[in-house]
This record gives structure tokens, sequence and C-alpha cells, in this order.
């Protein structure tokens, strides 16, 4: 054992299997529900706060207006029904004071904003048209809530700064980032997102932030407050349309960025008309703001989350889609140490905020981001990112006009995706180094979708033990701790499990159910489920005419979900094979078991090794875990490397199952 590793045992079904943990990665073991979890370890688990106050809500118009009180009760019940908010601690709300606001403000802005508490109805309505002109409406209870919605912010920055919280998410209303020092504007009162970086550069450490605001509408009084700072770095993606688009003039342009000492601190990202989707902003993600951002290396990042850029909304009339926010935000979490803060800007459609904001949410959590269909970007946005490029290139040497030039002629050379590419290594690698063999498939669906991607020892057919290992290498969203890491020598986790299977006598089936792309052709019957379609038709045609009588069963990823679809659509000959089953969740969603009637939860339960990490959802959720019998916590986080991890104790559980069975008897395990 190496040095510094301890050790401890875990019975399975009566067996003792030691437990290896290291300094590195410590391992434990817990038992199969939360509730029996030491009140620290729940408390540890919670690394992502909220801040939410329905007091808020008191800010109202009397006829009804966009920036409606209901956009943040929405957000927080769909967050709640989502199962968010049971992961995320509060962090508790307080009102802004006024030399805080100060620090961005000016008296005579604070003082106009207090004023509002003492108007009448009288006064609410003969100044109608004064707020009108400045895009707002008045409430005696306004004043309220604009403290409340900056002081919110504050504190959800300084949970984060302090290391309270790994991330936060501020629900709050009004929002704030049309505030300018002097003026209240565009719907906001008080610039709750400026005054939130002032106060935390003044009571902590950190001093570089970046703020990347990714409402509809330009930032114009972020960007003001900070135009000649060095220290915050400010990215904006609006609707632009030659300064026609609120709020209007070329503060928002592409050339607008900074003065003195803060030129090149402040990125306009300015589009030219509506409709612009996930496809768009991506772009700009990959070729301008990651770039900038990895250069300018921030200490903490907060989003200026309006969500007016969405599909539905029909103020901002863009398509961004729940998933399209969630990649975003994966990409800055590869930020700062992954400290992030999520304020509440704009976005009025409160279908559209509420799955926006719950894609966001489950994104700080730690999920995976929501899968994505093939897109290619606008002919317009590759124009307008190709223009901010030449613009920011004077100031960012991480910027490459070149690399997004849209008249650039195309290379006609074959090109291949990167997973494509690890597929077809790995193929190559399990036919020279261990003689796998390719395992055909005679739908076309399934052709089309997995060729070459299942490969099987040459000892399959006669072996009395197989081993079938379901994963989807090559899928970098879910395998990657972040779109900026990619360590491609931890596939050699997967080598080494193919290694132990071999070296123990065994016999190997290796299923990749990650499908090709742009595939078009279907399943003449099917659920459309294509990996779990996959497995049963592997079953059905090989392993069940197969001699094993020990089959065992690995599913790490998502593969797990094929793995689990395959139990509940082959349950009896399942039952009657399979000796033991290992799934190495990874941060995937934990499979539902299987809920038929008969013996099946009974021989799950018995059978079943579950890994996940400390961090993972469910942890945290209140969902049950004791249907999955054996589950198996790691301190271990990162998904690329939990298998690595999880291979000695994965090797012990399957070998202390196979111990258990009797193949000398001439049955197969039941």
């Amino acid at each position: 054992m190496a040095d510094g590793a301890a050790s401890s045992s875990m019975e399975v079904d009566g067996l003792d299997l030691l437990v290896t943990s290291t300094t590195h990665a410590e391992t434990t073991v817990v038992v199969s529900e939360t509730d029996n979890l030491p009140s620290s370890t729940r408390f540890a688990a919670y690394n992502v706060g909220y801040v939410y106050d329905p007091r808020m809500m008191l800010h109202s118009c009397s006829t009804g207006h966009q920036e409606d009180p209901d956009r943040i009760s929405r957000i927080f019940d769909t967050l709640k029904a989502g199962g968010c908010i049971a992961q995320m601690v509060p962090i508790p709300i307080r009102e802004i004071r006024r030399e805080e606001v100060l620090l961005v403000h000016s008296e005579s802005l604070w003082d106009k904003v207090m004023a509002i508490s003492s108007m009448t109805e009288q006064d609410i309505a003969d100044s109608t048209a004064y707020y009108d002109e400045l895009s707002l409406y008045a409430h005696p209870s306004t004043p309220l809530c604009a403290r409340l919605s900056c002081g919110g912010v504050v504190e959800a920055a300084l949970a984060v700064a302090r290391g309270q919280v790994k991330r936060s998410f501020a629900i709050v209303r009004p929002p704030g980032h049309h505030a300018e020092p002097d003026e209240h504007m565009g719907f906001c009162f008080f610039n709750n997102v400026a005054v939130a970086v002032k106060v935390v550069q003044l009571l902590t450490p950190i001093r570089k932030i970046l703020i990347l605001d990714w409402d509809i509408h330009h930032g114009n009084g972020t960007q003001r407050a900070f135009y000649d700072d060095p220290s915050v770095l400010y990215i904006s993606l609006h609707r632009y349309d030659g300064g026609q688009f609120y709020p209007n003039g070329p503060f928002g342009s592409m050339v607008s960025c900074g003065e003195g000492p803060g030129l090149g601190y402040s990125v306009n990202i300015p589009w030219p008309q509506n409709h612009m989707g996930d496809a768009d902003y991506i772009y700009a993600f990959q070729h301008v703001i990651m770039p900038i951002a990895m250069e300018f290396t921030p200490q903490l990042v907060i989003i200026s989350s309006g969500f007016d850029a969405a599909k539905g909304d029909e103020l901002g009339e863009c398509d961004v889609t729940p998933a399209g926010y969630s990649h975003m935000t994966h990409m800055l979490t590869s930020l700062a140490n992954g400290r992030v803060v999520v304020a509440l800007e704009g976005g009025y459609d409160l279908e559209a905020i509420s799955n926006s904001a719950l894609a966001v949410t489950q994104t700080i959590l730690g999920e995976a981001p929501q899968q994505l269909d093939p897109m290619v970007v606008s002919e317009v946005a590759a124009e307008t990112i190709w223009q901010v490029a030449l613009e920011q290139s004077k100031h960012w040497k991480n910027i490459n006009p070149k690399a997004c030039d849209p008249l650039q002629p195309e290379d006609d050379s074959v090109t291949f995706s990167i997973p494509e590419l690890l597929k077809a290594h790995r193929q190559d690698y399990l036919y020279r180094q261990h003689e796998m063999l390719q395992v055909p498939f005679a739908p076309e669906a399934l052709d089309e979708r997995f060729s070459a991607q299942a490969a099987c020892t040459a000892d399959v057919m006669d072996n009395q033990t197989l081993v079938v290992f379901i994963h989807e290498l090559g899928n970098l969203r879910v395998e990657l701790d972040s779109v900026m890491e990619c360590n491609v020598q931890m596939e050699h986790s997967y080598m080494d499990l193919i290694g132990w299977v071999k070296d123990s006598g065994y016999a190997l089936l290796d299923i990749n159910v990650l499908p090709k792309p742009f595939a078009t052709k279907k399943l003449a019957r099917g659920s459309g489920n294509y990996p779990g379609e996959l497995m049963t038709y592997i079953w059905d045609n090989y392993i069940e005419m197969v001699s094993a009588r020990r089959v065992v069963l690995i599913g790490h990823g998502p593969g797990c979900e094929a793995l689990m679809y395959l139990i509940s659509h082959r349950t009896v000959a399942v039952m009657r094979m399979v000796t033991a089953v290992v799934q190495v969740v990874g941060h995937s969603n934990l499979p539902a078991t299987p809920r038929d009637a008969g013996d099946i939860m009974t021989w799950y339960h018995k059978r079943s090794l579950a890994i996940l990490p400390a961090n993972h959802r469910v942890f945290t959720s209140g969902k049950v875990l004791k249907r999955h019998g054996n589950v198996l916590r790691m301190d271990e986080t990162k998904p690329i490397r939990i298998l690595h991890t999880a291979l000695p104790t994965i090797y012990e559980f399957i070998q202390a199952m196979l111990d258990k069975s009797s193949p000398q008897n001439g049955t197969r395990d039941s």
C-alpha cells in the first residue's frame, strides 16, 4: 500500500471488502440513506448558496409591467420543484447600506431613490411621465426592494469571495445593470453587481473580477462604473441594432473598450439583429470571451444573468435555450477556481426565465451541461465576432482575428471530431494490444450509430466468466472537469480495467454507447433510446449465446443508463446470468432502480455497487439510496478521475461476488 494510504472494511452481502483511501482522493463508505450522514458532512456538501426574499416582490406596478414581481417567485418555485433548492444553502439577505451604495453611486441618486418611500399615490401618478422617460415605475416599497436586491447580490458575492460557498445565485429584483453612477434607469435603481464588486474588493483579498453580462441589453451602468478600472473586466453580449436597441447610443458598440488604465477592459459583443441563438453565443465564448478571460485570469466571476435573450422572450426576440445557458455557465466555472456568482438581471417571459435559471443552477451545482443538437453559427454572428476580434486583438494577445475570419477559405481536407478520434484510437488499441474483435450489428440504425464501438476478447464464447463494460468514452462534455482542461491520458483508466479483466482470466465485452453524430436511420421498432436498444440487441444476439455462467455488468458515466435499461427490459435473463452490477456514476444522474414486481429488487440490492463523488446531488437532495444496495461515496470529484481512483475497490467487489458464486455446479448464479 502506498505511503499515506489507509484502509477500512466494507461489508457487502456478508462479505468484508478492503477499501483503500489515500491523501489524494480519500474514499469512504457511506450508509445507503443520506439521513444517516453526520450533520457536518451534510452541510459540507452544500457548496452552492442562494439569496431570495419574497419582500422584493413588493415593488410593483398597479397597471402591470414587464418587470413583474412574479419573476423571482417563479424562478424560486422552479428551482425548488427541480430539487435544486434542497441542494443549496440559503444566504441571509440584508438591506444595502448607504455607504456601500456610495462606492458606485452619487449621494443625489441615493436620495432620489429613498424619497420614493414617502410618495403618495397621487405623487406617483403625477410623476408617471418622469419615470416612463427613464423606463422605470415607482412604488412606496421600491426603496426597500432596491436595498434588498443590492444587499442580496453583495451577500451572495461575499459568501463566494470568503469561501463560505463555492458558487451562489442571487434571485433578486429589481435588476441593476442599467443604473449609472448618477442615474437610475431601465428598470434598475442601484447597480447591484457594481456595488458587489466594490464591496468584495474592499472587504476581501480578491481584486481581479470578471463581470460577464449576457442580458440582451447592454449593461451601460456597469460598464460606466468600471470604464477606467483595469481590475474589473466587463464583457457584454447584447443586441445593439446599430445603437437603436435599448439603452441606445454608441456606448455599447464594439469600439467602446474603456479609457485610461481601463482601456481594453470593456469588451462589447454587439449583435446587429434579433434571433441570435445558442450557436452564436457559444461561438462568441469560444473565440472572444474565454480567450480574453483566460488571459485576464480573474479571481472571481460574476454573471449579470438576464434571461431576456432566451427563446420566448418577446422583448429580447432571441433564441438562446436553457441548454445554451448551461454550456456558457459551464465554461465560466472553469475560471477563478470555480468561484462564480450568478446575479439575476432581466428576463420577462416567466416560463423562459424559469427554465433558463434552472439550467444555470443545475450547472453551478455540478451537473453536466444539457445536450445541444448539432448547430452552425449564423453568418451575421461570424461576421460580428470577427470584427470584435479585430478590435480586441489590439488589447489581448489571446485574440486571433484570423481564427474567426468568415472569409477565410475552407480547408477541403477530411476532419474528424475529437470524440470520433478517441473512439478510433481505442478500437485500434483494443485490437493491437488485446486482440479484441469488433462486434457487428445487423440493424442499420444501430450500425450507423455504433459501428466499430463494441469489441470482445477471442474467448468470449467459451469463457465461464464474462465482464461487460458499458461506457461513453469520448463524451468530453461529461468526462472533463471543464472545457478548459483535457487530460486524454486519463483514458488509461479504461485500459487498466481491461488489463485486470484479462489478467484475471475473464472474457471481456467492451461497449461504447456514445452515438455517432448526425445519424438519421431509425429502428423499425423500439423506444428511441438507442444506447438502451443497443444493449438489449447485444444481450439477445451475443450474451445469451455464450457459455458464461457468471456475467458482470460495469457501467461508467452515462453508460449506467444503458445498463439499467438492459436490466429493466431483460429482467428474467439478467437475474439468471448476472453475478454483479457496478455503476461508476460520476456526476451523471443516478439511474432509477428496477421497480418490477417479483425478486428483482432483492436480487439487485445484493449484487449492486454504486460509486458516486461526495458532491453528487443525491447526497443533498433527500433521495433514498438504499434501493441501490451498496453505495460508495468518494472524495474525488473530478469526473474523469473517479473511475481511476475507484478501480481497486471495483476489482475487490467483483472478485468477492464471483468467489461467492458457484460456476462449478453447472448452473448459472441465481
